[in-house]
């Protein structure tokens, strides 16, 4: 048999599917393998299975060489592992896009409503106990938030999740903008106009990115960005951790020049507790849980397996994302 290492449990009926192709090998811990943890347990294998948190870099892809084949992400980003030293080496580098699509665009939504309507500002007040010391169930200043049916949505990013926003958006009697980096027929035919980055910023009562992490978008908003918003508006961030400059949104946040906001990713995750953001009310704070749910997981799973049956099965995987690497070496079945 081949054998594969999978750097997580994934406990998906996928799983035993994916057993009865290989000897696989899957690291026990909840916390993520080392470098040296990778190199030492995949030593030998023809694939691998890995999520964002573990960074495939061009040593530990030589290490692996030239037995590794495949590499088959457990997420929709790729930007954790080096396209560049795999297509080099022909290691095919497939990703799980689509499948998380609805749930991504529901968390994006969750955080939207959760921030203008301060949810847990309110749920914390609550349990705090300070309603009841209060002694008044309901006064015309409690918790005031801002409404969201009716508003202005600025979507950056005009793909599938970007997509999906808009679209629930449209529920809500939204007036939405987008910006991309080109413009998406589908957005228009939703009533969505076509926008640059700043008059998004600028126009919008809600801003919720949806791009991929790239040279272009690291630290994309910035604090430049951040001063052409509302003073009433929040900025959602479901997308990658390091589109935004945590610092500049921070003092955003602390200084008034926005309402709010409501983050999924970060910089550096887990997010350090010690950071400054997180002691601020005005902001709603997930520990990246944008795919989270039973239904979604399994997909993705699933979508691991297909991706790795065709490979071995002499196919060009159903999401490939190194193309070139085709170039490189093409389909062979081994199986």
């Amino acid at each position: 048999m081949y054998k594969l290492f999978m750097t997580r449990e994934i406990p998906f009926p996928a799983t035993e599917k994916i057993k009865k192709m290989f000897d696989v090998t899957i690291w026990p811990k909840y916390t993520p393998p080392s470098k040296e943890d990778i190199i030492n347990n995949a030593k030998g294998v023809d694939a691998l299975v890995t999520t964002l948190e573990d960074k495939i870099t061009c040593e530990i892809i030589e290490k692996l060489s030239p037995n590794l084949k495949i590499i088959a992400q457990y997420a929709v980003g790729f930007d954790n592992v080096d396209l560049e030293c795999a297509t080099k080496h022909g290691v095919y580098v497939t990703n799980t896009p689509d499948v998380l699509t609805d749930a991504t665009a529901d968390v994006a939504w969750a955080l939207i409503l959760s921030v203008s309507r301060r949810i847990v500002e309110s749920d914390k007040f609550v349990r705090s106990g300070k309603w009841y010391t209060l002694g008044s169930a309901w006064h015309p200043t409690l918790m005031l938030g801002y409404d969201v049916y009716g508003k202005t949505i600025g979507i950056v990013g005009g793909g599938r999740i970007g997509y999906a926003v808009a679209k629930r958006a449209k529920g809500f009697d939204m007036n939405i903008l987008y910006s991309s980096r080109s413009r998406h027929k589908e957005m228009e035919e939703l009533g969505a106009k076509y926008v640059d980055m700043n008059t998004l910023f600028k126009e919008s009562d809600i801003v919720s990115l949806h791009v991929p992490l790239t040279k272009e978008t690291a630290n994309m908003v910035n604090e430049n960005l951040l001063r052409l918003m509302k003073k009433t508006s929040i900025l959602i961030n479901t997308a990658r951790g390091k589109v935004v400059d945590l610092d500049a949104l921070y003092k955003a946040l602390k200084e008034g020049w926005i309402a709010g906001a409501g983050l999924d990713v970060y910089p550096s995750e887990p997010l350090d507790p010690r950071h400054p953001i997180t002691t601020l009310d005005n902001v709603v704070l997930l520990p990246h849980i944008g795919s989270a749910t039973h239904e979604t997981r399994a997909k993705m799973a699933d979508l691991v397996y297909k991706n790795l049956e065709m490979f071995f099965n002499g196919e060009i995987p159903l999401t490939l994302v190194n193309k070139d690497v085709l170039n490189i070496r093409r389909p062979e079945k081994l199986i």
